[in-house]
């Protein structure tokens, strides 16, 4: 049994995604080929192996910091870890309490393989990949080179301007600029590069966080999208003194929150750095009673330049990239974000708290276009020296124009996550895609030249280990899921499948009663499809040739790991 450390958390903004496919990875690992092992990141940079009990949480914050360490008098605050003021001995005994630490020099001990179900800055861009590499414990995902690319908006934009083209309006301003450069006219600048609307990104964050979309044009607008995508923030005297002591913690909180506030620590007018909301509390009193119009709030890991992108009139998308056995790239079918309200911006409230996309796959456009599509990210893929899998996103213009944008070298690992709805329509559920990630993963490590002989020896075990896996699947139990047609009981079953498949002794059924056509057995592509009503419009309707060329073209893949 291969032992895989499935990393998740961090200090990066994204932690609370990152924590959702950790336990998707933990929940759906394949059971017959593998041990999993939970190991958080906290904030502070320590590496814990987690008490299993913990991966049922809804939130980091629901078990982490644990209570008795965040009790505070007054507003009930929410906090991480970096806003307590902890001394050593109480810092472990915070990690005690819910798992055990384990330094990088330790780690081959506990796991063979690690596989980061992470995001954002110190994650996603080679720091910690870097940091296996020199303790030689492979890992899931690109590589350096690969990772350094995949996290810089603005220099993989330029990037695929002068490899694959782009004909895209780019700008971007530095902090120094916006420090030092009346707002004005940086407006009328970004406006002459790119028009109006634009779309305002930081750099170095995923999961659309700080990104804002500018429509009109107003100095107010620009300003406001600026500062959220620098992380920055302006209180007022006048809307300070206004508030209610709660709405004063409301408020306090929302800042705290990653998803939607700058988040602590922060620095509070350039000169004092604040870890806990109940002493920002006391520090805008002070400032305001001193007579100060305003306080300017800015994160500690604030970004130092802001990336504008005309806005693009197009079908949005996001189209997974693989790896055949020869290293060469496979295209997945692509997914089309469907936007409601066609002003909608696909940002982190969009993506993860509301309902006002939904997702067509593959692209509603002609066999060419999504051909296109799929020639182009292919080539992105091979010129950044991406490895295993990476999610590339992008727009198909009403011309039939392809640009691209954010290659995403970690993509999202929650059970509906464009990956693995992609993955399934080549006949890949969440564990075969989770082995596949590991599997190919391994290959990649091999071509760094870096401890070769070992991981060829460690590969050739885990595929002569999945072989004797495929092998037995026909003797295993067969376990029917049925449900009925409804919404509820098909995410009750979604559930149980994913279970059932990671069993070592199992094998899942799952029996559709539909209303006229009586008991029917889905495969992993209509498992995948986000409701009954889509389901069910999907059984009578006939394979689009797209998906019937990926499913041609990842055979070889597919059959290795599911004999099917």
């Amino acid at each position: 049994m291969f032992r895989i450390g499935i990393f998740f958390g961090g200090p990066a903004r994204e932690r609370e995604i990152s924590f959702l496919g950790g336990k998707t990875t933990f929940t759906c690992l394949d059971r017959s080929l593998f041990t999993p092992v939970p190991v958080f990141i906290d904030g502070r940079g320590n590496f814990i192996l987690l008490k299993p009990e913990f991966m049922e949480a809804q939130s980091i914050r629901d078990f982490y910091p644990p209570p008795a360490f965040t009790a505070t008098e007054g507003y009930p605050f929410r906090v991480y870890e970096e806003s307590l003021d902890l001394d050593p001995e109480s810092e472990r005994a915070m990690i005690q309490a819910v798992g055990t630490q384990v330094e990088p020099k330790d780690f081959a001990a506990h796991f063979d393989f690690a596989f980061l179900a992470v995001h954002g800055p110190q994650l996603e861009d080679g720091a910690i990949q870097g940091l296996l590499e020199w303790y030689g414990i492979p890992y899931y995902g690109s590589g350096l080179m690969g990772s350094g690319i995949g996290i810089d908006k603005i220099a993989q934009n330029i990037l695929i301007q002068r490899t694959v083209g782009l004909n895209k309006r780019l700008y971007s301003i530095t902090k120094e600029q916006w420090d030092h450069t009346d707002k004005s006219i940086l407006f009328e600048l970004v406006k002459e590069h790119v028009g109006l609307p634009f779309v305002c990104k930081a750099p170095h964050q995923g999961s659309s966080i700080g990104v804002s979309f500018v429509r009109k044009d107003e100095l107010d607008e620009f300003v406001k999208g600026v500062l959220q995508s620098f992380f920055l923030q302006r209180i007022t005297r006048e809307e300070w003194v206004s508030l209610t002591d709660n709405e004063k913690g409301e408020k306090l909180q929302r800042i705290a929150n990653l998803d939607e506030g700058i988040a602590f620590p922060l620095v509070l007018d350039e000169k004092e750095i604040i870890t806990h909301p109940a002493v920002l509390w006391k520090a805008l009193d002070a400032t305001f009673t001193a007579g100060a119009e305003f306080a300017l709030l800015s994160s500690v890991h604030a970004e130092d330049a802001v990336l504008f992108e005309s806005f693009v009139n197009g079908q949005e998308f996001s189209c997974g990239v693989i790896q055949d056995f020869d290293g060469s790239p496979l295209a997945l079918p692509p997914s089309e974000v469907i936007k409601l309200d066609d002003n909608t911006v696909f940002d982190f409230k969009t993506k993860y708290l509301t309902s006002t996309t939904r997702k067509a796959i593959p692209i509603r456009t002609s066999l060419e276009n999504n051909r296109k599509v799929h020639a182009i990210v292919k080539e992105t893929f091979d010129l950044f020296k991406f490895g295993a899998c990476v999610r590339i996103d992008g727009f198909l213009t009403p011309e039939g124009e392809v640009l691209l944008h954010d290659p995403n070298t970690l993509p999202g690992m929650s059970p509906s996550s464009f990956i693995f709805k992609q993955m399934a329509e080549i006949g890949l559920n969440v564990t075969d895609s989770l082995t596949y990630f590991i599997r190919f993963s391994l290959r990649e490590r091999i071509r760094t030249g870096k401890l070769t002989s070992m991981l060829r020896m460690e590969l050739k075990k885990l595929d002569d280990a999945i072989r004797v896996r495929v092998a037995g699947l026909a003797s295993r139990t067969k376990t029917e899921i049925r449900f009925p047609a409804t919404d509820e009981a098909f995410e009750e079953a979604k559930k149980t499948y994913n279970r059932v498949a990671a069993s070592a002794d199992q094998v899942p059924v799952p029996v559709l009663l539909h209303p006229e056509k009586g008991a029917v057995i889905l495969n992993a592509a209509l498992m995948a499809r986000p409701s009954v009503a889509e389901l069910i419009e999907s059984l009578d309707q006939p394979v689009h040739p797209l998906i019937e060329e990926c499913r041609a073209y990842s055979r070889a893949v597919r059959e290795f790991l599911t004999a099917s």
